[in-house]
């Protein structure tokens, strides 16, 4: 048995775990700490954006507040000077045509139509033949009237000789004083009967007057209601024909009832208040008449008083049941300082305006406080606060505060600025909305969402400023 002279140690294996990894090479330790670098990157960027922000802060601001930055640059407005003149003030409200007189013509006898004198839509004059009816009726009335008083006349004269008779014979007691009674009651009974032919006969010839119908005044035919040759009756409710009186003629209109005590004001002092009449579009000026009344009472329904005016209408501009505006002129201020409505801006403290100063070559714009009075059209009276000459912002308003510098442009011929540069003359339009009166100068800065004054729509009457 041989044996080995030298025993070869056998290796021991180690079992393999599989859980077990190789340490990790250098390359998988870089991945493994990414969100280490996006970590000190978010620090670097933070502490960037804190002074930053401390930088920012410690430099000092160049003015304080919207201000001083409004100021750095001017503003494009559109201003207008003020002016001095008269403002009229209208009180407005909505009317309609109506005829000053109105004639149905009616027959007054009976009879058939023989001739019809006018032709529908005439315009005819008092006096002027209208219809004539038959008169051969009447004038055989006329002719039997005339014959029998010519026979009451024949025995009139006949009983008064009769009568001288009985005197004589009476005197030398021939016959008894009842006899001659008698005859001189036969007398005064054809005296009577005379009397009653005579007024038979006027009535004859009254009624071949009537059988030819006049006009009763002067005005516009309408249709004819009966045609020539139809029998008509003094009784039928329709009529012939209607005449509509359109020279002077009425327009009825209302105002509210707070603008009716200053009328009655007028009226009581015998004052002439001058009206006007518009057409539906209330551009075109139609014509002009006086008030006349003003109605006994007021319509509760609707809060308004009815008035009445007259006009000429020598043109025959106006025509029955027409729709017109009117403008009553109650009064007019004289000499007084006119702004556009435009300019007025209203705050907490009340109502003022941008006042454009220059100062050093640059237009700035200070608040200004103002008492606004009565308003017409787009022009507004301010009482105080303003003179003659300012300078006010009419357009831009909106965007200025105290101390802001200004681009003043002109305003613009058409459109609601052309107005502005006519503020001393006389407007047709509607009336804006009356102002209050500022109360106190220490205005800064309009409220947010301030707007200047505008117009706020026609009503029926123009309000007086209240207190």
């Amino acid at each position: 048995m041989n044996t080995p002279s030298t025993l070869e140690p056998n290796p021991v294996r180690e079992p393999v775990n599989p859980q077990h990894k190789l340490p990790a090479q250098p390359e998988e330790k870089h991945r493994s700490l990414w969100w280490l670098w996006l970590l000190l990157l978010g620090v670097i960027g933070y502490g960037g954006y804190r002074g930053w922000q401390f930088v920012q802060t410690s430099k000092p601001a160049p003015s304080a507040g919207p201000a001083g930055r409004m100021a750095l640059r001017p503003t494009p407005v559109v201003a207008v000077a003020a002016r001095s003149g008269d403002l009229p003030v209208y009180l407005r409200g909505l009317g309609s045509v109506s005829p000053f007189n109105t004639v149905t013509v009616r027959s007054r006898v009976d009879g058939q139509i023989m001739k019809v004198a006018f032709t529908e839509g005439q315009l005819v004059h008092e006096g002027d033949l209208l219809l004539e009816i038959d008169p051969r009726p009447f004038q055989v009335q006329l002719e039997q009237a005339q014959g029998q008083l010519a026979r009451d006349r024949a025995q009139l004269a006949d009983a008064k000789v009769n009568l001288d008779r009985y005197k004589a014979l009476y005197e030398a007691k021939v016959i008894p004083k009842q006899q001659l009674d008698t005859q001189d009651a036969s007398v005064k009974n054809f005296e009577g009967a005379i009397e009653a032919d005579q007024a038979g006969i006027d009535s004859a010839k009254l009624q071949l007057t009537y059988c030819r119908i006049t006009a009763p005044l002067t005005g516009r035919v309408g249709f004819r209601l009966v045609d020539q040759g139809n029998i008509i009756h003094a009784s039928d409710p329709n009529g012939l024909l209607v005449i509509t009186q359109l020279q002077p003629i009425a327009v009825l209109f209302t105002i509210p009832q707070d603008d009716l005590q200053p009328v009655l004001k007028k009226l009581r002092a015998g004052a002439k208040l001058p009206v006007f009449a518009f057409d539906r579009d209330n551009v075109t000026k139609i014509a002009t008449g006086t008030l006349v009344t003003v109605d006994n009472q007021i319509d509760a329904s609707t809060g308004t008083s009815k008035l009445k005016a007259v006009f000429d209408n020598s043109d025959f501009a106006l025509f029955p049941n027409q729709f017109v505006n009117v403008q009553l002129l109650l009064d007019t201020d004289h000499n007084v300082v006119i702004v556009p409505a435009a300019a007025i801006q209203r705050g907490p403290q009340g109502t003022f305006v941008y006042l454009v100063t220059d100062a050093n070559g640059k237009k700035k714009v200070s608040v200004r406080p103002v008492t606004t009075g009565n308003s017409e059209g787009n022009r507004i009276v301010v009482k105080e606060g303003l003179a003659p000459g300012d300078v006010v912002v009419v357009d831009g308003g909106d965007k200025l505060v105290e101390g802001s510098l200004v681009d003043v442009r002109e305003p613009k011929r058409q459109g609601t600025n052309a107005a502005a540069n006519n503020s001393s003359g006389a407007t047709q339009g509607p009336t804006a909305a009356p102002d209050g009166s500022a109360k106190s100068s220490d205005v800064l800065r309009p409220p947010a969402g301030a707007k200047p004054q505008g117009e706020p729509g026609q009503r029926h009457g123009a309000r007086r400023p209240g207190p």
